[in-house]
């Protein structure tokens, strides 16, 4: 009896192991079929929880830059229920406003014309500038709820919000009124904030006429004009000597320990690499230091440096100051061109160093390199808009400044600028520059542009140097022809300024 127990008390644990072993392998089996499920489970909740959270951000962060796009097309929508806001300087003057007829149709006009042509833009025919950038706020009406019901009741259109820019405009018509007949450009820039207070580019057109001016281009006579062209961001010139600023700070660079014991001795022309380097006028300079090289705009002096520099070195210090790079700004412009590189040929270096051969620039940029050395090697991101306002004048938006980066050493921005101050002391710009109750820091530049001897004329300076006020930049076109020097144009506005 007790062997016929422990048999089937056997047989009972044999059949329990073998079901729980069964089970087991049940068990595993699901896990397997099941993983697949899991992981698309776990992803779909991943996904879930990556949209709920992207939609937060945009909504906090993006939606209003996505929806104010200056290309978004659907802006124009509103201008059936708002009269379009006004331009207005940062002094309070109104260079572009709306009036709307009994029908509602409503005209834009500019009460400056030509003045603030390119920085205002039109509002026709694709709209350019301003009229462009800040096309939906200006389509936008914040004014009082109970106005805006009444205008709705009454089908008449809400008053859209004013775009309150960064330009002065005494400094503005300062600038125009310089720069005369002569095509080229200006432009104004706060180095310690980035607000543009200056931007005038000339050939330029009247705003109240686009319909005209539209015609005229596409005629046969103006299929080649270029006066739609902001020369301030888009114009691009060969920087001349105003590239000096970029070839002394790389000779620094290369020399940190002696670049102070640089001398040379000028006889106002040379050979370097087989390429002749004259001096302006051949002009004979004589024995001069580091510091009267850059005053006194000595080719042969920065031809000679040249003939030292590694040239990958070379390109990497163009590049930290942003050629070859896209710029920190909103509006439209044309990216600056330095070609230089390890494998470039010798003879490409002594035109290069001067600001001649492939090198490339807008006045845009010019400033904002002077703008780094100005503001201790930092860049504040230029722009325009300063603030958005509703028709009764209280604050909708404010556009704050913005860092954009450290270009320079604080101690590179500081040797550059006592050399800069030399320039207007005593070398190049001395004639407009120097003996004012204000001190400038800065270069002119001589650009050949053809074949001929035509040449362009460059200034790029800031006043103030201790504690910087403001950046000029100016492009004067053909100075060869005109005789109207860009340091005089500079001049003109830094008066201004101090009055």
């Amino acid at each position: 009896m007790r062997k016929k127990k422990k048999d089937l008390d056997y047989n009972q644990q044999a059949q329990q192991n073998e079901y729980l072993a069964k089970e087991k392998a049940k068990i595993k089996k699901n896990k397997q079929k099941n993983k697949p499920i899991i992981l698309i489970t776990y992803i779909m909740v991943a996904v879930f929880i990556w949209l709920i959270g992207y939609i937060i951000y945009f909504m906090e962060f993006k939606a209003e830059s996505i929806i104010a796009n200056s290309r978004n097309i659907r802006h124009d929508n509103f201008a059936d229920v708002v009269e379009r806001g006004d331009i207005i300087t940062s002094d309070g003057v109104v260079i572009a406003t709306s009036n709307t007829d009994a029908d509602g149709v409503t005209t834009r006009s500019y009460p400056y014309g030509n003045m603030f042509a390119h920085v205002v833009g039109y509002d026709s025919y694709g709209k350019a500038g301003l009229e462009l950038q800040g096309n939906f706020y200006m389509l936008r009406s914040n004014i009082n709820i109970f106005e805006k019901l009444y205008k709705e009741l009454m089908e008449e259109k809400n008053r859209g919000d004013n775009l309150i820019t960064t330009i002065d405009y005494a400094l503005q018509e300062a600038a125009y009124n310089a720069l005369g007949g002569c095509d080229g450009a200006v432009i104004a820039i706060e180095p310690d904030t980035g607000k543009i207070r200056v931007m005038v580019s000339k050939p330029d057109y009247d705003p109240n006429n686009i319909d005209d001016v539209w015609s005229y281009l596409q005629s046969d006579e103006g299929a080649d004009s270029s006066i739609l062209l902001n020369r301030a961001t888009q114009g691009m010139y060969a920087p001349g000597s105003t590239f000096k600023v970029v070839s002394l700070l790389e000779y620094i660079r290369e020399n940190p320990d002696d670049y102070e014991d640089y001398t040379y001795e000028c006889v106002g022309e040379s050979i370097f690499d087989s390429v002749r380097i004259h001096c302006s006028n051949q002009k004979v300079h004589g024995y001069e230091n580091i510091d009267e090289c850059l005053a006194n705009s000595c080719n042969c002096a920065f031809a000679d440096m040249g003939t030292t520099f590694d040239y990958d070195s070379y390109k990497a210090t163009a590049e930290d100051l942003l050629f070859n790079s896209e710029l920190p700004y909103q509006g439209d412009y044309s990216g600056s061109v330095f070609d230089i590189d390890g494998d470039s040929r010798k003879d490409e270096l002594p035109q290069t160093v001067i600001g001649q051969g492939n090198t490339e620039i807008t006045p845009l940029h010019n400033a904002m390199i002077m703008c780094a050395i100005a503001n201790d090697g930092v860049l504040m991101q230029p722009y325009l808009m300063e603030e958005i306002e509703n028709d009764d004048g209280g604050s909708v938006k404010k556009f704050p400044e913005k860092k954009y980066g450290q270009l320079i050493t604080e101690d590179e921005a500081e040797i550059l600028t006592e050399y800069l101050k030399g320039v207007c002391e005593y070398g190049t710009a001395s004639g407009y520059m120097s003996g004012l109750s204000y001190e400038v820091a800065g270069k002119t530049g001589t650009a050949e542009y053809d074949d001929e001897g035509h040449t362009n004329s460059w200034f790029v300076g800031f006043s103030n140097p201790d504690d910087p006020d403001l950046v000029i930049c100016v492009i004067v076109e053909d100075y060869s022809s005109n005789g109207v020097s860009a340091t005089y144009v500079a001049r003109q506005i830094f008066d201004v300024l101090y009055q």
